[in-house]
């Protein structure tokens, strides 16, 4: 149905493709067909599939199962299943999902049971809503699965701690079908299997107004390990992980492409060679192994948070918790080469994307001097500046020697 863009899976594959003959049914029915004449009876909504075939939902008001087999026996259908799921069918049907030590009742009860013993408890949400998160134009279903699991664990790997479980709310417009729903929990079962998390429970609602995603996360955290934002302490030095404002460049490689694709008939997009950007946009990867990586080095970051709103956003919110400043330097924040020539290609300022693209997911954190040479010695963090007194403010360092003041770019509504 929605489903984006096949051509996505090509160049960033998440898992094995699924089939299913189980199409979703909520309080008002709906059936797809492969064929369809005109009856009475049924509303016809033609959906077009960005980059794919048309397809059409049909569906009525209010109808009974009479009706549904009167209708089936005059019109050929593709996969018709007598499987048709309401509300609380759909979430049986998914409650599947693994269990693990920690989780003692699985979803299907009023409430899950966790277990823990001498660690603290970290939990975070987001919500994403489509159009305004995520665009379905380009963003396969199985990817955004994963995407929103992957999001929230990275919260609490930036606390210094374990992703343990997950619960996931839906709302769900009436356009998408059981293939749809099982496409997105196909990838978040994925990012569960990955990092050994459980899912454990969940609702699912009607929706009007599109896809709407609400993933809560439980993690553990050993005490007096937990980082908060708020430790930096004046010498610490400033580290981050891989490399930055690939998944900026991402996003704006896929608009252009999406904005191309509507004004042509036959068009395929070529993402060939920069598949990288690809998959940092829609498939990022939470940093599990620089948290396994600190561990085994012996080192408690004393401030910590992931980047998905920019290095200069997050360097502004440690600075404000800490209540510190903040030099870093332009000629050590790490750019990949492929978002450096797409940022060309774009004609856009390098530095402007790695500062303010956001959505890299990687951790940014303050380490106290002494640890340096052990930082320095670890594949995948550098060292990009350090922290100050607070009354010296937060300036990003040129390669001439000047600075500029570190703001954080982004969207205000009081502001048109």
């Amino acid at each position: 149905m929605i489903g984006a863009s096949f051509f996505i899976q090509k160049y960033i594959p998440v898992g094995p493709e699924y089939t299913t003959s189980v199409q979703v049914v909520d309080d008002i029915g709906s059936i797809r067909f492969s064929q369809v004449c005109t009856v009475n009876l049924f509303r016809i909504e033609p959906f077009s599939t960005p980059f794919g075939e048309r397809q059409f939902l049909i569906r009525e008001a209010l109808f009974h199962l009479v009706d549904i087999l009167i209708f089936t026996s005059v019109i050929p259908v593709e996969s018709y299943s007598p499987d048709i799921f309401g509300r609380f069918g759909v979430i049986q049907h998914i409650g599947y999902i693994m269990v693990g030590k920690v989780t003692i009742v699985i979803p299907g009860d009023d409430a899950a049971i966790l277990s823990y013993e001498d660690r603290q408890v970290l939990v975070t949400t987001d919500l994403l809503l489509e159009g305004i998160h995520f665009d379905l134009t380009y963003v396969p279903l199985k990817h955004l699965g994963y995407k929103s699991a992957v999001v929230n664990f990275s919260d609490i790997y930036a606390m210094n701690g374990q992703p343990k479980q997950i619960t996931v709310s839906l709302g769900i417009s009436k356009r998408f079908s059981v293939e749809d729903v099982e496409d997105f929990y196909a990838g978040l079962k994925l990012a569960c299997d990955v990092y050994g998390v459980d899912i454990v429970g969940g609702d699912t609602s009607a929706s009007l107004t599109g896809l709407c995603i609400s993933i809560t996360c439980i993690g553990e955290g050993e005490r007096d390990k937990v980082v908060l934002r708020s430790g930096a302490q004046e010498t610490d030095l400033i580290c981050v992980s891989g490399d930055l404002g690939a998944a900026y460049m991402g996003l704006q490689l896929l608009e252009r492409e999406k904005r191309i694709f509507k004004g042509e008939k036959d068009f395929t997009p070529d993402f060939t060679g920069k598949e990288y950007l690809l998959e940092r946009q829609l498939k990022p990867e939470a940093r599990k192994d620089i948290i396994e990586m600190l561990r085994h080095a012996g080192i408690i970051p004393t401030a910590m948070m992931d980047i998905s709103d920019g290095l200069s956003s997050e360097l502004l919110h440690i600075s404000k918790e800490s209540n510190v400043g903040c030099r870093v330097y332009e000629d050590r924040i790490p750019i990949d080469y492929q978002t450096a020539a797409m940022a060309e290609q774009f004609n856009m300022n390098l530095v402007t994307a790695a500062l303010n693209g956001g959505e890299d997911y990687e951790l940014l954190f303050t380490v106290p001097l002494t640890d340096h040479d052990k930082v320095s010695e670890m594949k995948g963090v550098k060292v990009i500046g350090h922290i100050t007194k607070p009354d010296l403010g937060n300036y990003l360092v040129g390669r001439d020697g000047g600075e500029v003041e570190l703001k954080a770019q982004g969207w205000n509504s009081l502001e048109e």
